[in-house]
């Protein structure tokens, strides 16, 4: 078996003629003394046992090979648009990088930037909740009040009471939202859990419904939870926002083939199966990534967002190129398809969007 002449050829004593067998000794096929590598798995044909220059050599090798890989792909992605694509097909695979794989390489190289790039800043505490010292320094200032103009105490006891009165108005038995319509009883058990999460900070959903009196049932578990998460975002929204952003890299990998699939339908009239429409969309993603993780960087350091509106230019440029060379349409059809993708796109990322989100707090 000839060795892919895009891997470097590191000669040791390893791939001498004397070490040379008849039968692989990895998958057993039958071996001429002249094959230096196996033809059915491809392993070195050597009897040699392994010696540490070996296991350094063969190391080494395998690293420089992918990087020949690598700077070829990325070379050939980022300036010949739509190339890769077309070659990856028309079976030029060896050459390059496995989409897949530099996809994901790419997208958490990105993803890691953007972590360091964006920092969230802690939230403004506007309401800030009362210490016990700040309290019983409250109580005892209220008292000598009191003790000095005795009828500010009868004006306050009917505030106190009307307060108390209207927190227990608050509270609904569960057996009264049985009577109520669907949209009503939701809102209504949504007002009870948070009322009741506001003035006891309770966060244990089993604990909660006893103190409510309502059923210990996994609906309501779960709707108490979901309510305590709404409270704490509207005061931390970071919370939230930070479990979404690492829920991202997931979201885009899912969303990919379903943007593909419309691809598909678009160009359906043309040669192409769906995986190859795949593989486009994987190349072209992964430019994007490139292309915007230079630009926040550099954002980051002159302190502007200048750079990642010249990113999102050229990589539009770049989409229309690459439609042009893959497709091999003509500029009329080309972009009257690259607009319609587009709209579609952004239709898509929407609808994503709002059900990533959901979804994320459904299951936070």
């Amino acid at each position: 078996m000839k060795r892919d002449e895009n891997l470097p050829v590191i000669h040791n004593e390893r791939h001498k003629l004397k070490y040379r067998t008849t039968e692989c000794l990895n998958c057993h096929h039958p071996l001429d003394i002249s094959d230096q590598y196996c033809p059915n798995c491809s392993q070195l044909n050597s009897t040699k046992k392994l010696a540490f220059n070996d296991f350094f050599n063969e190391f080494f090798a395998g690293i420089f090979a992918y990087d020949s890989r690598f700077y070829r792909t990325l070379g050939v992605l980022l300036f010949k648009p739509g190339k890769i694509s077309k070659d990856y097909i028309e079976g030029k695979r060896v050459r390059y990088a496995n989409p897949y794989r530099f996809y994901l390489s790419a997208s958490i190289i990105f993803f890691l930037i953007w972590s360091l790039t964006h920092e969230v800043e802690p939230p403004v505490q506007v309401n800030r909740e009362v210490t016990e010292q700040e309290r019983m320094e409250a109580d005892s200032i209220l008292a000598a009040t009191r003790e000095t103009n005795p009828q500010l105490g009868v004006i306050l006891d009917p505030i106190a009471t009307a307060t108390d009165t209207i927190a227990k108005e608050s509270y609904v038995p569960e057996a009264a939202l049985d009577t109520m319509g669907f949209a009503q009883a939701v809102t209504t058990r949504w007002k009870v859990f948070s009322d009741h999460y506001k003035k006891t900070e309770m966060r244990n959903p089993h604990v909660a419904m006893d103190s409510l009196n309502y059923a210990d049932t996994s609906f309501n578990q779960w709707f108490y939870k979901k309510t305590v998460d709404a409270e704490r975002f509207s005061s931390d929204s970071d919370l939230f926002w930070n479990y979404f952003y690492g829920k991202v890299p997931f979201i885009i990998f899912f969303y990919l083939p379903v943007f593909a699939l419309f691809i598909w339908l678009l160009y359906l009239r043309r040669p192409f199966t769906y995986m190859e429409h795949l593989i486009f969309t994987f190349h072209n993603q992964t430019t994007w990534f490139i292309l915007f993780g230079i630009s926040i960087n550099l954002d980051a350091v002159m302190g502007t967002n200048l750079f990642s509106w010249i990113a999102a230019g050229l990589f539009l440029f770049y989409l229309y190129k690459a439609f042009r060379r893959f497709y091999g349409q003509g500029r009329v059809k080309t972009l009257l398809k690259f607009i319609i993708i587009n709209f579609i796109f952004f239709i898509l990322a929407i609808i994503a969007a709002v059900f990533s989100v959901l979804a994320s707090f459904a299951i936070y």
